[in-house]
């Protein structure tokens, strides 16, 4: 009788110790197509992130608390951050409210190779693409079908019929521009989409241009 093969183990690989700049990672889609959902379920799985908190010059709603769910600031103040170069992206909204990505915050996490969630729609993905290339990884979640996107709406129970033809027509709009995506999925199961979100943030931390010290280990390789 031949005796059994002996199997060799290896201890599992340690984590990398490379110093890396964190990645503002932009989750975009139609309305209903699950950006938000998945945006907070990976902050909650990864400590290494954390969702972008906006400015915004509407008034605070009740239960709202002021550097958690946004920064509330005066119109004349967010315009003074525009005219210094304060803001990474910011819009218009409705013709009266001003929304929009404080620089210093972000900046501060990427620094400290902390990744920065963005849920936003196509025009921040631009906006921030234009004003920091390096740094935007982009991820268009497309829904399975129209129907389903409809239903989805539908099925939420909050908005007049009224309202949720008008998030159909800017699905239409939203879901024209996703070639100006890195990458794009089918948001057909949550969390198969959830793992392969994380699997592109895997990927891109390892990315040689955000290591910041692989020159240096590198020259500790050389005999």
């Amino acid at each position: 009788m031949m005796a059994a093969a002996s199997i060799t183990t290896f201890p599992a690989p340690k984590a990398s110790t490379l110093k890396r700049r964190g990645i503002m990672l932009v989750l975009a889609s139609p309305p209903g197509g699950g950006k938000t959902t998945v945006s907070r379920a990976i902050a909650e799985q990864d400590a290494q992130t954390m969702i972008s908190v906006s400015a915004t010059t509407r008034a605070m709603r009740p239960g709202e608390v002021d550097g958690t769910h946004y920064y509330f600031v005066s119109r004349e103040n967010f315009e003074e951050q525009i005219a210094k170069g304060d803001m990474l992206e910011h819009a218009l909204v409705y013709n009266n409210y001003l929304y929009g990505t404080p620089r210093a915050p972000v900046e501060k996490a990427l620094s400290e190779g902390r990744d920065v969630l963005f849920d936003i729609d196509w025009q921040g993905n631009r906006k921030l693409s234009e004003t920091a290339p390096a740094d935007v990884v982009s991820v268009f979640l497309l829904p399975p079908s129209w129907t389903t996107l409809a239903d989805r709406l539908h099925g939420r129970k909050q908005d007049s019929e009224e309202e949720i033809e008008r998030r159909l027509g800017k699905a239409r709009d939203e879901i024209s521009h996703y070639k100006e995506f890195d990458y794009v999925i089918v948001n057909n199961d949550l969390q198969d989409t959830i793992a392969q979100v994380r699997a592109i943030l895997e990927a891109e931390r390892t990315r040689r241009t955000r290591l910041m010290d692989v020159d240096a280990f590198v020259e500790t390789l050389k005999p």
